[in-house]
């Protein structure tokens, strides 16, 4: 297979101080696939305009090591209508030179940070062959489980004490803020969220509860008296587990508990790490406010509205997570023993071991998640609500989770196509998906992409959902989606906090 490989890249593969830790991981599994790695000419070509002859020729030889395309392809008529819409700089039109590589079938794969490269892989229905750093680690982890070495450890609630200031992951915090060690001694009592990949730190997280009258004056323009929750320091490092989406799950959830109007962070742009957070933020909802003057430069201000009642989108549930409209309708769906938990990690029975469900596979970590189905029902529109009852009979069985409808995907053409959309997001194996695909043609499967929102505290059996005339008949449990009352819901959602 052949991966051409972006300029952005390229320049933090062979940077003289590499601070982006994924890109060693995107190297390694390239190399391990046994894949062939080439740029394009565009790409030498922005590099020599660099104005350090040194770095110049120092990069020259490092480039050497890799094919580069000799006879660009022609860039066709199509891609050229695109360009025009999305194309305003050189670089621009650089990028588009290199994606027409893949468009022309010139290579297999392209790897890119640059997010109009994607906009116009979407426009030219490509994106399947157009890959983020973690959507491609993503892709090759869930097609070669036998070549992963899963030792991520689950997410941990540690002291700053605790952590080791010198891990090179923070040279990155190193480089943008001047004192960060200072500033993280000084932290030494107060707690932070860590994940570990390997032995080595994967992400982290600080976050800070903010009252009315904190002081903003640095950020402009100025924000309004409000209660608010600050994500101090976070940084994923990329490896395919979707640890960014574990991470915003424990900001939410900080969110709720303290009963917060806004969430917001203060962020750099300067590297492509920095831009695929921001991109994270903004799909679940964070939108730009402005600018932060502060000593190191000026910082991205972006914050996510977390006032209660406030309007929900039901078509695009994650811009409002995790809220839900109160028009939503719900419905209830049983999931197998063997399933469940893995699935929802955070909905741990006291019955299992923790140490059996560690975040290591990325439908885990992931906040989107799929259900696969046969249920005769399959009207569910975005925002809908599914309650989610582990199976297990009269007294073991429970209702656990409710989760928010994305979107149904029906009348799938193709076991290929079937696999393809479960992929990452499912807990089956691709083998496991065949013969769900295959175990009754006259009836495929179809699926439900959901974001997962809540886990029950106090989870009510099936006899108490018997006595409460939710499932009247024991006898009669849904073997699909059945649609429930709001009523219903909350009598759940209340029984849950102890009402």
């Amino acid at each position: 297979m052949k991966i051409l490989l972006d300029t952005n890249i390229i320049i933090h593969r062979e940077a003289t101080k590499v601070i982006n830790q994924d890109i060693g991981l995107l190297f390694n599994w390239v190399d391990k696939l046994k894949y062939s790695k080439y740029i394009h000419p565009a790409t030498v070509e922005e590099l020599n305009r660099n104005k350090d002859v040194k770095t110049v020729a120092t990069m020259n030889i490092k480039i050497g090591s890799y094919n580069l395309i000799k006879n660009p392809a022609p860039v066709s008529e199509t891609l050229a209508s695109v360009s025009k819409k999305v194309d305003t700089t050189p670089n621009d039109a650089n990028d588009t030179l290199i994606l027409n590589e893949v468009y022309s079938d010139r290579v297999d794969v392209l790897i890119s940070e640059d997010k109009k490269i994607h906009i116009k892989a979407a426009l030219l229905n490509i994106s399947g062959r157009v890959f983020t750093i973690d959507q491609f680690l993503e892709k090759v982890t869930a097609e070669n489980p036998d070549l992963v070495n899963y030792k991520v450890l689950a997410v941990k609630k540690v002291d700053f004490a605790k952590v080791d200031l010198q891990n090179l992951f923070f040279d990155s915090f190193r480089d943008d803020y001047a004192g960060f060690d200072k500033w993280f001694n000084k932290k030494a009592d107060e707690v932070a969220y860590i994940c570990y990949d390997n032995n080595v730190i994967a992400a982290f997280l600080y976050i800070k509860v903010e009252e009315e009258n904190e002081n903003y004056a640095d950020i402009e323009p100025a924000f309004k008296r409000k209660k608010r929750l600050k994500i101090g320091t976070f940084k994923v490092a990329s490896n395919g587990f979707r640890i960014g989406e574990r991470f915003l799950k424990i900001v939410f959830d900080n969110a709720l508990q303290f009963k917060v109007d806004e969430v917001y962070v203060t962020i750099f742009d300067k590297r492509p790490e920095q831009a695929r957070l921001i991109a994270l933020l903004e799909e679940w909802g964070f939108t730009y406010h402005g600018i932060k003057n502060t000593v190191n430069g000026e910082e991205k201000v972006y914050v996510k509205d977390f006032c209660r009642g406030r309007e929900v989108n039901i078509a695009q549930p994650r811009k409002t997570f995790p809220f839900i409209a109160a028009k939503a309708r719900t419905y209830i769906v049983p999931i197998y023993e063997e399933y469940h938990t893995e699935l929802f990690p955070d909905s741990i029975l006291r019955t299992e071991s923790p140490l059996d469900y560690t975040e290591n596979e990325p439908h885990r970590n992931a906040l989107s998640k799929v259900y696969i189905s046969r249920s005769h029902v399959r009207n569910m529109q975005a925002g809908d609500i599914i309650v989610f009852y582990r199976t297990g009979g009269i007294h073991r069985g429970v209702v656990t989770t409710y989760g928010i409808v994305e979107s149904v995907i029906d009348g799938i053409l193709s076991e290929a196509a079937f696999i393809q959309a479960c992929r990452k997001r499912s807990v089956f194996t691709d083998d496991e998906l065949k013969k769900h695909w295959n175990y009754n043609e006259r009836s495929r499967p179809f699926i439900v992409n959901f974001i997962y929102a809540y886990s029950f505290r106090k989870r009510p059996n099936l006899k108490w959902l018997n006595e409460n005339k939710i499932i009247p008949d024991v006898n009669d449990m849904p073997r699909g989606f059945r649609e429930i009352s709001r009523d219903d819901f909350m009598k759940i959602a209340n029984y849950s906090r102890g009402k």
